[in-house]
Parts: structure tokens; sequence; C-alpha cells
């Protein structure tokens, strides 16, 4: 009969698995890895991820949701590491990309995935919606400085889009992260500008 597990041994083996699966996903694409595959990497019997995940999209889903999480966290930290409005802006549009380089496979997991046939859970959903507040929050900032005049979900999604342009040139080799991020502050503030009231 199989042990009792505590939450933490549950935890353990759940986060061990999700990092395992973005490795393999990234190096062999999400439709070539099997269960078998994560078990093996984990050096475990091929049943041990059935006790932990019903199935691979469940799997699919956790990676993203640790991704989100820990991409929201990487926006969060820089707007509250504090300055003024515009400082902050740059700070978080900085972090979306220091992000994308250091966690390129992860990033990829995070927005490249489409069709997929599962749901996102309420935990991935929730993990998406933290990051697209970052976004929206540091545009209010600037709303409320009067640096900006207008829809900060609207800006929110201006600035999103901009940062998105450059982490993808940086991915793809078309520019270093340090030029992306050079451009980035480039745009910002021309965004911040031209949208002054």
């Amino acid at each position: 009969m199989p042990r009792v597990l505590s939450d933490a041994d549950v935890a353990d083996f759940r986060a061990r698995l999700c990092a395992a699966a973005e490795e393999l996903f990234a190096e062999h694409g999400i439709e070539a890895v099997t269960m078998r595959q994560l078990a093996t990497a984990l050096g475990v019997s091929p049943m041990t991820p059935y006790r932990y995940f019903r199935d691979k999209d469940e799997i699919i889903d956790a990676v993203r949701t640790s991704a989100y999480n820990r991409f929201a966290d990487a926006l969060e930290a820089a707007f509250d590491a504090g300055g003024d409005a515009a400082a902050r802006s740059i700070a978080v549009g900085e972090a979306y990309l220091d992000f994308a380089v250091d966690n390129s496979r992860a990033y990829a997991l995070m927005f490249d995935l489409k069709d997929m046939e599962a749901p996102p859970s309420e935990g991935l959903l929730a993990a998406g919606e933290r990051a697209r507040a970052c976004q929206v929050r540091h545009v209010q900032g600037l709303i409320d400085a009067g640096l900006v005049k207008g829809s900060a979900e609207d800006y929110g999604h201006v600035f999103w889009a901009i940062v998105y342009g450059f982490a993808g040139l940086v991915l793809l080799g078309q520019i270093s992260p340090a030029e992306g991020r050079r451009l980035h502050r480039m745009a910002c503030l021309g965004a911040i500008a031209d949208a002054a009231p």
C-alpha cells in the first residue's frame, strides 16, 4: 500500500514534476512529451505522476500557472521597488524583458500555446490576471501623476504590446537584451509623452 503523502510531499513532487515538464516541453514540444518520459526524468515509476496530476493537460496547466505566477512576482517586485510613476513604468517593462530572457522556456509556454483542448484552470486564470493587473497598475500611476490621460486598461495593453514586441525581438536574436532595454525605455518615454494631457 502506498504511503500517505503530506501536503508538503505533494507540493514538492508537483513542483519537481512541473520543472521537469517545462524543460521537456521546451526541448521536445508539448505533443511529443509523454507521461512516461516525465516519470523517467524524475526517476519514478510510470504511474507515479498520476498520483499528483489527472493527466498531461493538468500538468501543462500547472506549468503555465507556475510560469505566470513567477512572471507576476517579477513585475510586482519591480513596481514595489519604488520611484516616481515613470520610473516604475520603465522598471515594470524591464522586469518583463528580463523575465522573458531569463525564463525563455516558461515565457514561451505562457504565450505561445493556442487552442488548448482543456480550458484554463482558475489558478491559471488568476495568475494571468495578476500579471495583467500589474500592467494596469503602473499605468494608473502615470495617470495619477498627470503623465498620461486616458484609460489605464487601454494604455496597459499599449505598454504590454510594446514590451512584448521587444521581448520577441530579443528572443529571436534580432536585438540584444541591452538593446531591447534601451529601445523599451525610449518607447515607454515616448508613449508617456504622446499620452500626456
